[in-house]
């Protein structure tokens, strides 16, 4: 049996991010960031893939060539809190904000649910688990939770943050792994 090494990467920072606001689909914010050493780190990837949105679009295009773009990875649907401040909600409807973080099968949004979104995963996921070889995948803060609770099968959700550009890796032989991948200090010295 051959392994599934996944490595799951967050679009990088979004002005949405930056205000505590549910994302629309809005592209990254401009920064000065050295394209070539994504494209040297993952350059031995079998498949690179990424969400429909912009900025998982603009973040894989810094990978040097071009992403397939995946459904399955698209951003949780917020229904009508899309644009909205965690702020304004706290504020304007604070009961609907709290029974979404209590209850993961809640959508006072009308969008999608904490637990609808993890049956999407759970289901790309299962779909990997016959796709040796090495997969990027470019996508959001909520689908990289919703894959690490799968393969931690835990109730966790909210108690994990994904920053912009985080790397989060998982391999499949047999069962799902978390890999947290380490700095190469040998390789940063001159």
């Amino acid at each position: 049996m051959q392994a599934t090494c996944l490595t799951l990467i967050c679009h990088a920072r979004t002005v949405s991010q930056k205000l505590a606001r549910f994302p629309t689909d809005e592209p990254v914010e401009e920064c000065a960031f050295a394209s070539d050493t994504l494209a040297t780190r993952f350059a031995t990837a079998h498949r690179l893939i990424c969400g429909p949105e912009w900025r998982t679009r603009q973040t894989a295009e810094w990978f040097g060539h071009d992403a397939q773009v995946d459904e399955a990875l698209r951003d949780c649907d917020w229904g009508r809190w899309h644009g909205q401040s965690i702020k304004e909600l706290q504020r304007d409807d604070p009961e609907a904000l709290q029974a979404w973080l209590d209850d993961p099968g809640a959508a006072p949004h009308g969008g999608e649910s904490v637990v609808q979104l993890g049956e999407r995963v759970a289901g790309w996921l299962a779909t990997l688990q016959t796709t040796p070889g090495h997969v990027v995948a470019i996508t959001h803060p909520f689908i990289i939770r919703a894959a690490l609770m799968q393969v931690m099968q835990g109730q966790a959700f909210h108690s994990i943050d994904v920053q912009p550009l985080a790397v989060v890796e998982l391999s499949f032989f047999g069962r799902w792994r978390l890999r947290l991948p380490g700095i190469d200090l040998e390789g940063d010295r001159t």
